[in-house]
């Protein structure tokens, strides 16, 4: 996966196309029809006791701008985006830099990092291409427990 284009801090507020959002904490975009995102989703609604994440479903209107913003495209597998204090992360990078902000089993995710990069991204990537054959879909969105409604942004 390519580096996210080097953006300042925060510069999707002057995007004309991304609506206001709670970006008070972080915010991870990613495929609202993956089981396994799906899945993610949920461990950060249960382990983020502060109650800082907001998730959006890359297939919303938000999710689809704040991915263009960063040249993600929602239908594409690799687009998983996490902002934290208004920078961009992708790839793996972005969920296990995800993992620390949730802290608790989240560390877990923390080992990965002492792999370089390229690795990191062909891991990723593996993954992303294969992740419905692997775990199949489902819908975020579709009966959420009350800790993931709480943080979904459904713009």
């Amino acid at each position: 996966m390519a580096q996210l284009p080097e953006r300042a801090p925060y510069s999707y507020r002057d995007d004309p196309e991304i609506a206001d959002f709670d970006d008070s904490g972080p915010v991870a975009v990613m495929d609202g029809d993956c089981a396994l995102c799906s899945f993610g989703a949920r461990m950060i609604a249960r382990f983020d006791h502060a109650a800082r994440f907001r998730i959006c479903p890359g297939q919303t209107e938000l999710g689809t701008a704040l991915l263009a913003h960063y040249d993600l495209k929602p239908e594409d597998p690799e687009s998983w985006l996490l902002i934290i204090d208004g920078r961009a992360y992708s790839s793996l990078d972005a969920m296990i830099r995800a993992g620390a902000e949730v802290g608790g089993i989240g560390h877990a995710l923390r080992p990965l990092r002492i792999l370089p990069r390229p690795v990191q991204d062909w891991i990723y990537r593996r993954i992303a291409r294969n992740r419905y054959a692997l775990f199949g879909r489902t819908d975020m969105c579709a009966l959420p427990d009350q800790r993931l409604k709480a943080r979904l942004l459904l713009k």
